[in-house]
């Protein structure tokens, strides 16, 4: 369609503003072809006629639905004001900072703390695609990481922008995902050595300007490399363009570097003292901006976190010291005071302190410095001049040396960050980042900024070229025809700046000429480009000044200062001070001709884009701007063979408020840094693009009813364009798009919209008119009914009259008489009925209530009887069972201290024996060592006097090594004063030579060259050994002082010693092998005193012979043309010299070496002393001890003698009391005989009564048998007494006078009868007793070792619960049954557990050996195998699940069997019986607790590795309510390399992977109680994954999603109800979750509405909620927008509460995790092992 049809009524267009850059308005008018003028309605009501030109109609503004998008090329109408606009809404009202711009990432700086960039941000866009997230620097940082990854290619990060828009941090934030997402797995700590780089260079690159207080003063490009596997290895820093004029200069409100400030915050610290700084006030260079401190910065704290990074990358502190001392130096040379003499010269006083402490930490000479700040040396032809300067000369030439310092410095620091970020192996890949300054413009714009203007433009056409390569691979991709986009080349302007006579080679060339000017150079600028190059232009009201027309803007720039700046010179004689510095650090910064340390990563092969030419002497140097072109070439060469990633930081106002949002600023900075430029390449094709899945959802409602059968909906899409669009050259359809031309996507919408309202019209016709028709009905009946009713009354009151109203009345008189009648005759039959009838029930249910009491009382009667019999019985056995464990147990105590009594006896008769023999040995050692301690102090006397005579000459030899020194240093002198003599004479003579030699110096030139370097070689050489020697003269003196302490140690160290001959004896020949060693020394010292004094005269001789040899080889003209003063100064110093100080070097070093070793020697000699003695001393103390011992030995002795002869005494006792307990025996026999025999008679009576009542004990036996459950044997016995009791009940009712006799014979006969099984009872177990004891009593005699075997076994054998197993089969053991173990063959058909309570009995038997060393081994093998298995499977997620399992069984039956109260109140007595008895294993059970804790962490992790995919696809993504979100035309334009390559997954992935968990952990036997836990860390997983990702993704946070998020909550909440886990707490962990999702669905614009959130969103903190509120995206024109002030509102509700301040929730945390206690219900003795686990070698016990 045309463009002209979008301008009609009602549409909104932008008009420019003065204030605003653009304002809206709505026309009121449509617009016709031809027209003028344009009506509008402005925002603030007024109507306005905007004149226009029908060929630039003001830009149409994008629908509503379109505001607030991610990219800004998904926009409908792209140009500036639309991108305004989104801007403004998304960072002012949305406080979302990111925003896409095509390939460009905008970043606006919110100048606040924002809480999106912990570490659980960095998680969230890890592996995500570029687009699938709200715009990131993150998302950026992931998509070089993952491009490097997937096509092993190098990227770059650009991060562009002026200063105070927050370049900094964001390079800071990209390195920081890089290092988080790539940790390596070694313990080398790259990646904080990486980061920890970052305050370094900040604390010594950035400074505070007055846009920024962490201004970057320097760009910074920082290669992170990678290994093969992705991982941090490494990192090179290069830095470009130092802002040097800093360190000497800083505006109003404006710091010099941040180090400066930190130093002097920390000078009162002790280790900053000798620095003698003071305050920043103090000091000029850092005073000068007025601004010391700024708001918020702790400057000493910022020194200790600088300390703390330094030694993080490995620098010393004598490092760290040495840069202190450098800048402590730069900051007293400011303070230096230079004072004017006349009008051409100055001076600076000597005795300045601060010039005094600057040479003394830099270690240099106070009055060459105080000499050369205040001259010059001009070095002609024909002869040197030294020329005083100027006060302002002087004081540049200190800033100057100030700023060269400074820069080596920056320099330095930045060559050993990189080496300490080296690394050792193979670079694969690596990512650069790269912070540089953008396009800058001021008031007034000099060099600096004429330099990263230059940069730009490089970096913009780099933009534009990449931009333009992207856009023609995506049509190519998708098969659309290409056309050339015209775009803006700056190639123009970089050749204006680069090109072979452009500025930079013209300012170069200035700069080489000796009187070289600004003015100059700008006329010759003038001369070459006024009114030749339309890019170069001269201000019409300056002489001073010249103009470029860069990409950006246009930029006047002040030619003062451009040579100076560009040459950068320091005079030469300051350099040469320096070079000479005593301060190594100092002097290497300006050597001749350093190695310059490569800055670049091996991986990249660079060559200059042009050919250097090398400089042949020092007048020749490298500018600033050559410097600058050819290192921005290396970095543009750098980033082409790199994938750029762009992200250009822009800054919202220059008042640094926080989300403030300045329209003129912006767009300022929008056009300067390429964003715009985008958009209009992206305009002029295609911008807006939609796969055909896109379009058919969201433009469905435009198709006809035959367009939607067709099946192929990429034909639908084609005909349905085709006919809405009817311009086919508005749209291209691609291979999985659709491309639409600006303003396409906003008609469609149009037309959607259009339809939609045309249908919402319908639809509220028809309700409206069903309302209507639903009244109208209603009141249509009502009026009915009250015709009726009105009717009915008038035909009542027309038809009644008296005398019917009479007869009506007596009829109805009538008839109530008769029905009472009627009802009252039935009534009464009804009565008597009822009557006669609860009578005979009543009696019925009486009497069968009265058998049914009558046969439980006597039921009742049996059951006493019977119980009271159960429990006599059961007690009698229990109390045999005690008494026979009791008396075993007695008799084994005695045995065993029988036994060891007897081992104890044998024991100590032996060691009796021993230590009789060990006590005479002893005193023969000790008579032996008297006599050594004798000899030894003989010896020591020896020895002390030798060291005596040994010190005195050692004394005697330092004393004249010290004489020779003194001779040494007065020769020095002497050589000296005839040097200068024989200089001054020559001096004289070539002076008058002069004036004749002139004509031959080019001649000579050569030879003087020569000679000059030999001799400065010379002079070098002949300085080096003066200090030498004055440096070993020291060394010896040291050595001296060391040598008297050594001696008065030995001295007091010899004083100690008391034993060793032998060594002494090796020592008096070592003593006598140093005497002769000293005479050697002696003899070489005559020796080295005459060759010192033969090469002294061979010096003088070889001395005159030179200066004969120069005078006769040249003639005096020669000479005077070749030499000048300085060389003859140092004309004897000739290289003979050096040999004469090489042989003193020698004899000095073969002393120190004497001395060395003898000193080593004494001191081993001392050591093995001290040793001695303390193994004598040793000895000793052992022998005192071996004889206490021995008589406590003695003692022991005795007392066991008599306690066993006592205990010995107690075996007849025991015979004795063994036949008292047989005469017992026998009188129980006899009173067992007489108790039968009255029974007998008894039973006789008795029985004739029972035959009388045959009948009637049949039926009280059948009673019996059915209420008396008991076994067969016992009832026989009962059936006696049962029969007595029943009988006398029965004679009871028919016999009153038997009743007495009949009870008192049932009493007899019970008590009878319980005397005799009581009397049985006792025999039996009196025999058990009397047969242990005897048996006992035999083992005592005959001393067996085993007493258990008297043991008798009661009963059938049963198995016992233990599995016996060999030792050697351990090993077997624990491989069958844990490490070869397949969890499924087990978890089928078999128990939980098995493999726990089959390692268990084996523990049991293992205890029940008594053998530590066996249960030991049995464990510890146990938790290493489980520890192994786990380790081998650690992703297998069934058999972690089977070995969690397992081992919470394992730990279970060790707690259930351990014989503990609180766990064996849930046993049966049986198996408390198989509770383990030997020892304690609750130390194994900690282990194998925190065994199983470590199992359930990792078993928690797998579940969540395999979660975390499918939840924001299947819980956000999916639909699960198909047709109500629809699909909001984004428009997201994902990068190429982006695939998408996640799977579809939907709510039922994630439901069937819960499912599949939990069946697997049932499976599995894990606790229930485990498994609930389990489920809730899912959940909680599920729930923080999910609204994590709603809170990063703009796109998700409407109406309609909130209700598919309710929906999948409902699907979760019903599995939890399946699976009957709802007091699982899981669904309390989806709650913030719900209430995210509730918030999205409630209405958000009153008062009460935000009331209702701060009520309802209590799991929710402030920061989620309103994150959430501002990110409210509609999905259509019909929802609202969040109003800002609804957002401040609900704010300030929620400003009383005190919750976390971070925005995402932690997925990675753990609810604590408690294992319960479960008995094991199976009994041990009845499991059994299956053949399939292979434990053959096991046998059931």
């Amino acid at each position: 369609m045309a463009v002209a049809e979008l301008y009609t009524q009602y549409n909104r267009v932008w008009i420019p503003d003065s204030e605003e850059v653009w304002k809206s308005a709505e026309i009121a008018k449509d617009y016709r072809v031809g027209d003028k003028v344009l009506r509008l309605l402005l925002e603030d009501g007024t109507e306005l006629d905007y004149s226009i030109d029908p060929e630039s109609l003001p830009p149409l503004r994008n629908p509503d639905i379109l505001v607030g998008e991610n990219d800004l090329t998904a926009l409908s109408y792209l140009h500036e004001p639309a991108v305004l606009h989104n801007l403004r809404i998304r960072f002012a009202e949305s406080k979302l900072i990111y925003t896409y711009s095509g390939i460009i990432l905008v970043a606006m700086n919110p100048y606040k703390q924002l809480p999106i960039y912990g570490d659980a941000i960095i998680h969230a866009y890890s592996g995500q695609n570029m687009g699938d997230m709200d715009p990131h620097i993150f998302a950026v940082a992931e998509e070089a990481y993952k491009q490097m990854a997937r096509n092993n290619k190098n990227q770059s990060i650009i991060v562009s922008g002026e200063s105070g828009a927050g370049k900094t941090v964001s390079a800071r934030y990209a390195m920081r995902y890089f290092a988080t997402v790539s940790k390596s797995s070694s313990n080398s700590r790259v990646e904080e050595k990486v980061l920890a780089s970052n305050p370094i260079t900040e604390a010594v690159g950035n400074a505070k300007t007055t846009r920024n207080d962490n201004s970057s003063r320097f760009g910074k490009y920082t290669e992170i490399s990678f290994d093969e596997r992705n991982q941090i290895i490494g990192a090179n820093m290069r830095t470009y363009l130092l802002e040097k004029s800093r360190v000497v200069f800083q505006s109003e409100n404006e710091r010099n570097y941040h180090i400066f400030y930190q130093l002097c915050a920390s000078s009162q610290q002790a280790e900053f003292k000798h620095l003698k700084l003071g305050s920043a006030e103090e000091f000029n260079y850092t005073r000068m901006g007025g601004s010391t401190a700024i708001e918020g910065v702790n400057d000493r704290a910022a020194m200790v976190e600088t300390q703390k990074t330094f030694t993080l990358l490995g620098f010393k502190e004598d490092f760290q010291m040495d840069v202190f001392k450098i800048l402590a130096a730069i900051l007293h040379l400011g303070n230096v005071q230079i004072t004017a003499v006349g009008s051409e010269r100055s001076t600076v006083s000597e005795g300045d302190s601060h010039l005094k402490l600057f040479c003394e930490l830099l270690g240099m000479e106070s009055g060459k410095v105080a000499q050369w700040l205040c001259n010059r040396k001009i070095i002609t032809s024909s002869e040197t001049v030294v020329k005083p300067m100027t006060r302002p000369q002087a004081v540049n030439a200190r800033d100057a040396l100030a700023k060269k310092i400074y820069a080596h410095l920056f320099d330095f620091i930045v060559e050993r960050i990189n080496q300490a970020l080296q690394f050792s192996g193979k670079q694969h890949t690596f990512i650069g980042v790269l912070d540089i300054y953008g396009f800058e413009t001021f008031d007034v714009n000099s060099f600096e900024q004429f330099c990263i203007n230059y940069a730009n433009e490089k970096l913009q056409q780099q933009f534009n070229l990449h931009v333009f390569k992207l856009e023609q691979e995506e049509y190519m991709k998708e098969d659309i025809p290409w056309t050339l986009i015209d775009f803006y080349d700056n190639q123009p302007v970089i050749d204006l700046i680069e090109a072979k006579m452009g500025i930079l080679e013209l300012l170069d060339e200035e700069c080489l000429l000796p009187h070289g000017t600004d003015e100059n150079w700008l006329q010759k600028l003038y001369n070459n480009f006024v009114n030749k190059n339309s890019l170069f232009e001269k201000p019409r009201m300056s002489n001073t000044s010249f103009i470029i027309q860069h990409f950006a803007d246009k930029v006047e720039y002040k030619c003062e200062g451009f040579l100076e700046k560009n040459r950068d010179t320091v005079y030469d004689m300051l350099i040469e001070i320096l070079r000479t510095s005593k301060f190594h650090l100092c002097a290497e910064f300006f050597q001749e001709n350093p190695v310059p340390p490569s800055p670049f990563g091996s991986a990249i092969t660079i060559k200059s884009a042009k050919q250097v030419i090398k400089p042949n002497n020092k007048q020749f140097r490298t500018t600033v701007g050559s410097k600058f072109r050819s290192s921005l070439s290396l970095l543009m060469e750098t980033l082409n063979a790199t994938t750029p990633h762009y992200v250009r930081c822009i800054k919202p106002n220059d008042e640094k408020l926080p989300f403030e949002f300045d329209s003129k600023r912006i767009v300022q900075q929008l056009r300067a840094c390429g964003v715009l430029e985008t958009i209009r390449i992206s305009a002029q094709s295609y911008p807006s693009r939609w796969t055909y899945i896109e379009f058919y959802s969201r433009y469905g409602v435009l198709m006809t009813k035959q367009e939607l059968s067709f099946s192929d909906k990429k034909e639908v899409c084609k005909v349905v364009l085709h006919r809405l669009i009817q311009d086919s050259n508005q749209y291209q359809f691609g291979k999985t798009k659709i491309f639409f031309r600006a303003g396409q996507v906003a008609y469609l919408e149009k037309l959607r919209l259009d339809k939609l309202r045309q249908g919402c019209v319908v639809i509220q016709k028809h309700i409206r008119g069903w309302l209507q028709r639903k009244k109208f009905l209603r009141e249509r009946q009502a009026a009915l009914i009250i015709q009726r009713y009105f009717r009915g009354q008038q035909t009542v009151r027309r038809a009644i009259t008296a005398s019917a109203l009479k007869q009506a009345w007596a009829a109805i008189i009538i008839q109530k008489y008769c029905r009472g009648y009627l009802v009252l005759n039935l009534y009464q039959l009804i009565r008597m009925a009822t009557i006669t009838i609860q009578a005979y029930t009543r009696g019925f249910l009486a009497r069968r209530r009265y058998r049914k009491m009558l046969e439980d009382h006597k039921a009742v009667i049996l059951q006493k009887y019977a119980r009271a019999w159960l429990a006599r019985r059961r007690f009698q056995s229990i109390r045999r069972f005690v008494l026979n464990i009791q008396l075993t147990y007695r008799v084994q105590r005695l045995q065993k201290k029988l036994e060891d009594q007897n081992k104890e006896n044998h024991g100590l008769v032996e060691k009796l024996t021993s230590l009789a023999a060990v006590r005479a040995g002893d005193m023969e050692k000790i008579q032996k060592l008297e006599s050594e301690l004798d000899r030894a102090t003989a010896h020591r006397n020896n020895y002390e006097e030798k060291g005596k005579r040994y010190k005195a000459t050692v004394e005697e030899k330092l004393a004249k090594l010290q004489k020779h020194n003194s001779e040494l240093e007065t020769q020095k002198e002497q050589i000296q004063r005839k040097l200068q003599e024989q200089t001054e004479e020559l001096k004289g003579k070539m002076d008058d030579l002069t004036k004749q030699l002139f004509d031959d110096v080019q001649k000579e030139q050569q030879q003087r060259m020569l000679l000059e370097r030999s001799f400065e070689l010379k002079i070098q050489d002949y300085e080096k050994q003066i200090g030498s020697l004055k440096e070993e003269s020291k060394a010896l003196k040291d050595e001296k002082m060391q040598l008297q302490h050594q001696v008065e140690e030995e001295r007091v160290t010899s004083d100690g010693l008391k034993g060793e001959v032998a060594r002494l004896s090796k020592q008096a020949k070592t003593i006598s092998e140093f005497e002769k060693e000293i005479e050697l020394l002696q003899t070489q010292k005559i020796d080295m005193e005459k060759h010192v004094q033969s090469q002294k005269r061979e010096m003088r001789e070889k001395m005159s012979e030179i200066a004969k040899q120069l005078l006769e080889s040249y003639d005096i003209k020669d000479v005077r043309s070749r030499l000048s003063v300085e060389d003859l100064e140092h004309l004897n110093e000739d290289g003979e010299l050096w040999f004469a100080y090489e042989g003193l070097k020698k004899a000095t070093r073969v002393l120190e070496s004497h001395f060395q070793s003898q000193k080593d020697c004494y001191e081993k000699e001392i050591e093995a002393l001290n040793f001695k003695v303390v193994h004598l001393s040793q000895e000793i103390n052992h022998l005192q001890k071996l004889f206490r011992e021995e008589n406590d030995i003695n003692e022991s002795i005795r007392h066991e003698v008599t306690r066993l002869t006592s205990e010995n005494m107690m075996i007849p006792d025991f015979k004795q009391q063994i036949s008292e307990l047989e005469k017992q025996k026998e009188a129980l026999e006899i009173r067992l005989n007489e108790q039968t025999k009255n029974m007998k008679g008894k039973s006789e009576e008795l029985s004739n009564q029972w035959n009388r009542n045959q009948e009637e004990e049949g039926m009280q036996r059948k009673t019996t048998e059915g209420h008396n459950e008991v076994p067969t044997t016992e009832k026989e016995r009962l059936i006696g007494k049962s029969h007595e009791m029943k009988t006398s009940e029965h004679l009871k009712k028919q016999f009153e006078t038997e009743s007495e006799v009949e009870s008192s014979f049932r009493q007899e006969a019970s008590h009878l009868s319980m005397e005799n099984r009581d009397l049985e009872e006792e025999l039996d177990m009196k025999d058990r007793v009397i047969k242990k004891l005897q048996d006992q009593v035999k083992t005592l005699t005959k001393t067996i070792e085993k007493a258990n075997d008297v043991h008798l076994s009661s009963g059938p054998k049963e198995y016992l619960g233990m599995l016996e197993y060999k030792r050697e089969d351990e090993a077997k053991l624990i491989q069958n049954l844990i490490l070869d173990l397949k969890p499924r063959g087990v978890v089928v058909n078999m128990i939980p557990g098995l493999p726990a309570h089959i390692l268990f009995m084996c523990v049991r038997y293992a205890d029940s050996l008594n053998d530590a060393s066996v249960l030991k081994s049995l464990m510890n093998s146990i938790i290493n195998g489980i520890k192994q298995v786990v380790k081998e499977h650690l992703e297998d997620f069934e058999m972690l699940s089977f070995w969690l399992s397992n081992t919470c069984h394992f730990l279970n039956c060790l707690k259930q069997y351990s014989g503990e109260e609180e766990f064996m109140k849930h046993n049966s007595p049986h198996q408390n019986k198989n509770c383990l008895n030997n020892f304690d294993l609750s130390e194994y059970r900690q282990i194998l607790s925190d065994v199983a804790i470590r199992i359930y962490h990792q078993f928690i992790t797998v579940m969540e590795n395999s979660i975390q995919p499918i939840i924001v696809p299947g819980m956000l993504e999916y639909e699960s309510l198909q047709g109500i979100s629809g699909l909001k035309p984004t428009g997201f334009r994902k990068r190429s390399s982006s695939i998408d390559d996640t799977d579809a997954y939907t709510m039922t992935s994630v439901l069937q992977q819960l499912s599949y968990f939990y069946s697997t952990m049932c499976q599995c036997g894990l606790d229930p109680e485990l498994a609930r836990q389990a489920v809730k860390q899912l959940f909680f997983l599920v729930g923080a994954v999910t609204l994590n990702s709603l809170f990063l993704r703009k796109d998700m946070c409407s109406c309609r999603k909130g209700m598919q998020i309710r929906c999948n909550i409902s699907y979760l909440e019903e599995w939890l109800k399946d699976k009957n886990l709802q007091n699982s707490l899981a669904k309390e962990t989806l709650e913030p979750l719900s209430q995210a999702a509730w918030l999205l669905q409630v209405k958000k614009t009153t008062d009460s509405d935000a009331k209702e959130i701060y009520e309802r969103c209590t799991s929710l903190s402030a920061v989620q909620i309103i994150k959430i509120l501002n990110s409210y995206t509609p999905i259509d024109d019909f929802e609202k927008r969040v109003t800002p002030s609804f957002v401040r509102k609900v704010q300030a509700l929620l400003n009383s509460r005190e919750d976390s301040s971070q925005l995402m929730l932690d997925t990675k945390y753990l609810f604590q995790v408690t294992f319960p206690f479960t008995p094991s219900p199976h009994a041990l003795e009845m499991i059994e092992i299956p053949s399939s686990f292979k434990l053959g070698f096991l046998n059931r016990l």
